[in-house]
């Protein structure tokens, strides 16, 4: 129910963006989502790609910190109120989000958003309680 996630530190500099996707389009590894958090000096690049270990092994390999994390992807009604929807589950079950971010595809009529919990085992069992679905990481990973 986990999905693997890579997280890469760049400095917050021209071209630092598009040199780290050049490097993942040369290795043949296909971008599925993304999410990028700056400051003035560096900004992490959380990234969801079909091939997570070959990611990880080319951008450190070019030098960067990268380093990879658990996060869980929801299906998300797509309509108005899903996503608050989803919220109050998390919120009436004491659940923090640390993040989130949308992902590239639908899953059928929902929308896909990929979260960052605090207590990733507690938010699956809750939100599974709730009659919410999540994706299994393969199934994200190929979408």
């Amino acid at each position: 129910m986990k999905v693997e996630q890579i997280s890469i530190f760049i400095e917050n500099k021209s071209g630092r963006l598009a040199e780290v996707t050049r490097i993942l389009g040369d290795a043949g590894v296909n971008i599925r989502a993304l999410s990028l958090a700056d400051t003035s000096d560096f900004g992490i690049l959380r990234l969801i790609v079909d091939q997570t270990d070959k990611a990880k092994d080319v951008i450190k390999a070019e030098g960067f910190t990268v380093s990879k994390t658990e996060v869980v992807a929801v299906e998300v009604p797509d309509r108005p109120k899903g996503l608050s929807g989803i919220l109050d589950v998390l919120d009436a079950g004491k659940v923090n989000v640390e993040y989130m971010y949308a992902f590239v595809e639908r899953c059928g009529e929902n929308a896909v958003i990929i979260f960052r919990f605090d207590n990733t085992e507690e938010a699956i069992k809750v939100l599974l309680d709730n009659g919410i679905n999540v994706l299994k990481g393969e199934r994200v990973c190929q979408m």
